[in-house]
């Protein structure tokens, strides 16, 4: 008999009805949000039993996934933008039959760019909505405080957005990345800043988080490859735009470029911070920024930022992939745009969509895995998706682009 989980109102996430004591009434030397979480983790096995007659999320005519994202908040046009992806592509897929006759339905859940409520949200998807995979999870310290729950289970725990380096661990056999590394993208911005722009001074304004400090791994990575060291380093938190201490911080270097590692509110009060002293060095975003969102947020102060990409530039249709991606995004919705991040969540449906068809008429957790893992190599229309073992040899590509005078967007080679 399955036990109900209950809400904790004190730390936001999810336990269950045992004898073994609410996290409530532990004392406060210890952190509350992490004994829940480790609570949660102990009791998930007990707590989470499959469905009978099948596997959890498959009925006869549907296949049902969940998306733990940012919905609400600060960030949540990542979120909002994945969702808009991911449903784009699982319509278009529906309306040629969907696969092997089920239809692909997604149920997302916010979790406010939150450890702790991405926790509690997972739980929710799992167990209450008992999803067959996850789908499009945003965020590096989301990911370290789920990934224990989905790999336990051997979750299919696909297309996060994220370019976290621990989720690349081929250990981690139920994550399906889609997206270059940070790693990738940091070793991309140092290359062209230090060879086509010849700089040497280059600081960074990164998150102080996971995420932050993995993106800051990979910069010192690329400079120490080059005989250079970061000129300054500038931190802020998750979820605030709190950046004025990190530009007193940075701007004592005279940095000739800054390196950026966060989201696009804080990124933009960053650069705009800086115009307004009179300083304007080359501004380069990681991906995960969210482009548009950042072009959005800084208006006529976002001409020349660079941001690189880790999917095909959104707007060029004389690719496939792109016109699909905007034919399918226009007959989900019509009022939408192009955009990096629908287009990445776009790709992530369509992988999904193609590993199941592999899997075979009646799919099962592990074989959607072993499809994705033996395969490993992905035609999306006419564009290949490495994933699994393949992209070790194959990796994904790093784009660079440069916001325009106007606000949008421009491909470049070269710096």
């Amino acid at each position: 008999m399955r036990r109900r989980l209950a809400s904790c109102s004190a730390c936001r996430t999810i336990v269950s009805n045992t004898l073994i004591p609410h996290p409530a009434s532990i004392p406060m030397t210890r952190s509350r949000s992490a004994t829940c979480l480790a609570l949660t983790i102990a009791l998930l096995a007990a707590s989470l039993l499959p469905a009978k007659g099948g596997e959890a999320g498959v009925s006869d005519d549907a296949i049902l996934f969940g998306q733990a994202a940012a919905l609400e908040g600060p960030s949540s046009a990542l979120g909002q933008r994945m969702r808009q992806g991911i449903v784009a592509a699982f319509t278009e897929i529906n309306a040629k039959g969907g696969v092997h006759g089920r239809k692909l339905q997604l149920i997302s859940r916010d979790d406010g760019y939150d450890p702790d409520r991405s926790v509690a949200q997972t739980l929710r998807l799992i167990e209450d909505d008992k999803v067959f995979a996850l789908i499009g999870a945003v965020g590096t310290p989301t990911a370290m405080a789920t990934i224990p729950i989905t790999s336990s289970r051997n979750i299919p725990f696909i297309g996060p957005f994220t370019g976290a380096e621990f989720l690349r661990d081929l250990e981690l056999a139920n994550v399906v990345n889609i997206r270059a590394s940070y790693g990738a993208e940091a070793e991309a911005w140092v290359k062209h800043l230090t060879e086509d722009r010849q700089f040497t001074r280059i600081g960074i304004f990164y998150q102080d988080d996971a995420f932050g400090r993995d993106g800051l791994a990979g910069v010192k990575r690329a400079l120490a490859k080059r005989g250079l060291e970061l000129a300054a380093e500038g931190t802020f938190e998750r979820n605030t735009r709190a950046v004025g201490m990190a530009w007193r911080t940075i701007k004592r270097a005279e940095p000739e470029a800054i390196v950026m590692v966060g989201t696009y509110g804080p990124c933009a009060e960053f650069i705009k911070l800086a115009h307004r002293s009179g300083s304007f060095p080359t501004f380069v975003n990681i991906s995960f920024v969210g482009a548009n969102a950042l072009a959005k947020e800084l208006g006529p102060d976002g001409e020349g930022v660079i941001v690189s990409q880790v999917v095909p530039f959104p707007w060029d249709r004389s690719l496939k992939l792109v016109a699909d991606y905007q034919a399918a995004q226009q007959a989900f919705d019509p009022t939408l745009t192009p955009d990096f991040v629908s287009l990445e969540g776009y790709l992530s449906g369509r992988l999904t969509a193609a590993a199941l068809e592999k899997a075979g008429p009646q799919p099962t957790r592990a074989s959607l895995l072993r499809a994705v893992n033996e395969i490993g190599r992905f035609d999306i229309s006419g564009s290949i998706v490495t994933v699994g073992m393949r992209s070790i040899d194959t990796p994904p590509k790093v784009f660079l682009t440069v916001i325009q005078k106007d606000g949008t967007f421009k491909a470049v080679d070269r710096l």
